[in-house]
């Protein structure tokens, strides 16, 4: 059971707001001198370029979500022919283009980690507007489908959902709705976060079996969320931590999996952070991508500290990015991909220890 309340936004992809020159340098300059005073860190895992990987995916869509599973095969979802456009959804945040049916091409496909070859696919006919993807502990696939305006759980092999979260194409904050949501992060424990997302502003926290536990923010946190767009959990730190896009930052409020621990809320921003799309956390850091924002912010990946809530690295591909959308890094730390939404494409970083940041 789904509780939740409405808020509204303007949930059109992609949206830019305009900056102000000055107020920008004034910030950048301000954030600049407080990373000046934190301590270093121990240097992370840095991305380095898979040049030539992966092999050339015909009929690739918008690439909105990677995840790797348990054998270290990126998972990638995508939304072949359908893009998400200013003709997609009315004020009410309802689908225009049901009519048009789901997807029929497969819309998720598992490559070969080597050469970036389909190994398989499946998906057909089942979504209208792919978003988020994840992989559990237990290689259950996640995804969340902003159309549909619901949350499904797939396990190994199957194409039939065993868990769904939300109304079909119902729109909605209130006790069994979402409205587009755009992300799941699932703990070891089973317990499952989904962003939701675009209109609703907030983070639910259910059981493996779909009981909600918590709405995150709670009035008490004195939290507020802009489209909470990308979801990475640190366990060890019991913290979760969203792509707050809107207000360009990322935020990583305490998970609730360890009972009554003292964690104190974090809150990373930098002056050339923009709107963040993705981010994803190995080796007590957090690796995110932002999406165009302003002509003096750069679209690159960053690696975030939480300790010092402060960007310690900037980071991407020599061709540089344009507009990522994903990322997820694998199971053992040492392999990255993000995922674009156009150019449609995936990318393959190693994370390479021992490099200067």
């Amino acid at each position: 059971m789904l509780v939740g309340f409405v808020v509204t936004c303007d949930c059109r992809p992609g949206q830019i707001g305009d900056l102000d020159d000055e107020f920008y340098l004034e910030v950048r300059d301000l954030l600049s001198k407080h990373a000046a005073h934190q301590a270093p860190v121990s240097a992370p895992r840095r991305p380095r370029e898979v040049v030539g990987w992966p092999r050339p995916l015909p009929h690739l869509g918008q690439v909105t979500g990677v995840a790797v599973n348990s054998r270290g095969q990126p998972v990638v979802f995508h939304r072949g022919p359908r893009v998400w456009d200013a003709s997609c959804f009315n004020a009410s945040h309802d689908f225009q283009h049901v009519a048009e049916g789901p997807i029929a091409v497969s819309t998720v496909l598992t490559l070969d980690p080597e050469s970036g070859a389909v190994v398989s696919d499946w998906g057909s006919n089942l979504f209208y507007m792919p978003h988020g993807i994840t992989v559990d502990a237990e290689d259950n696939i996640w995804v969340t489908d902003v159309a549909l305006h619901q949350v499904f759980k797939f396990r190994p092999g199957e194409t039939r959902p065993a868990l769904t979260l939300g109304q079909r194409f119902r729109p909605g904050g209130g006790w069994t709705r979402l409205c587009q949501p755009t992300a799941v992060a699932v703990a070891t424990s089973g317990q499952v976060f989904v962003a939701d997302g675009y209109c609703n502003h907030r983070v639910l926290t259910f059981s493996q079996r779909g009981r909600l536990l918590r709405l995150i923010p709670l009035p008490s946190e004195f939290l507020s969320l802009q489209v909470p767009h990308g979801l990475a959990l640190m366990e060890t730190l019991d913290l979760l931590c969203i792509a707050d896009r809107e207000n360009m930052r990322v935020v990583c409020p305490r998970a609730g999996l360890v009972p009554y621990a003292s964690v104190q809320p974090v809150s990373i921003q930098a002056p050339d952070l923009g709107r963040v799309f993705g981010v994803a956390a190995a080796g007590g850091v957090v690796y995110a991508v932002n999406g165009p924002t302003s002509p003096q912010i750069p679209v690159r990946g960053f690696t975030l500290d939480p300790s010092s809530e402060t960007a310690i690295d900037r980071w991407g591909p020599s061709a540089g990015f344009h507009n990522p959308h994903g990322i997820a890094i694998c199971p053992n730390g040492t392999t990255m991909y993000v995922t674009e939404i156009g150019p449609n494409k995936v990318w393959k970083f190693s994370l390479v220890s021992g490099e200067s940041v």
